[in-house]
């Protein structure tokens, strides 16, 4: 569904990506392993199209990854950076916002339409923070910023999922709905690719791991 070959990231003669290769296919989910600085976050850049690799190539379905194409947008939903919130929208408007955004997938020709249809309006509800739906985005704590992240994320519809340290600021009773999450989204076919530290996640979820910038086992 979406591979990178051998691709590898430089800027200004610093490498920050190794050279590295990841598949992701239907219903399975990859835990991009590494320690820090090792290119864990670049790699997924480059697998959203959001950045070009020096070397190598990324494709998704084939064609050629670049997040300004429609149909690439359309299939990939990631977290990578929090996402930018409204300061005047409560949460509940945030994802209606989201959800009637991408309303017009559901028309799209079958073999366009993204393989998930999201969470939709019970994102709130499924994070656990429905009780905050009418709150600000000021008004949020860290954890539950965090939250909203990844209810924004996961409320629309996609074919494959792109997720940078979804565990981070939580605590292992969210964690736990995190790892519950993504299961319902590989077992809907999604294909999943998330950086993590977080051992117990990376085997709730994973089917198996990519090393970036390190040996099988560094933290």
């Amino acid at each position: 569904m979406l591979t990178a070959t051998r691709v590898r990231v430089d800027i200004d003669g610093a490498e920050l990506l190794p050279e590295t290769s990841i598949a992701l296919d239907r219903g399975r989910a990859v835990a991009v392993r590494g320690p820090n600085g090792a290119g864990k976050t670049t790699l997924l850049r480059v697998l959203a199209g959001r950045m070009r690799p020096s070397a190598g190539e990324a494709r998704l379905f084939g064609a050629a990854l670049d997040e300004r194409d429609r149909a690439v947008r359309a299939h990939i939903a990631a977290l990578i950076e929090p996402p930018s919130l409204y300061p005047d929208l409560t949460l509940r408007d945030h994802i209606a916002l989201i959800d009637a955004a991408w309303s017009g997938n559901a028309a799209a020709p079958a073999g366009e339409r993204p393989r998930w249809a999201g969470l939709g309006t019970d994102a709130l509800e499924r994070f656990g923070i429905a009780a905050l739906a009418d709150r600000f985005p000021n008004e949020l704590s860290s954890g539950q910023r965090q939250l909203v992240s990844l209810a924004v994320t996961l409320a629309r519809p996609c074919s494959v999922l792109l997720l940078d340290e979804p565990e981070q600021r939580l605590d292992p009773d969210r964690r736990g709905i995190v790892a519950e999450t993504l299961r319902a989204a590989r077992s809907a076919g999604v294909a999943i690719a998330f950086a993590s530290h977080d051992p117990v996640l990376v085997a709730q979820v994973a089917d198996g791991e990519v090393h970036v910038g390190g040996a099988p086992g560094t933290p």
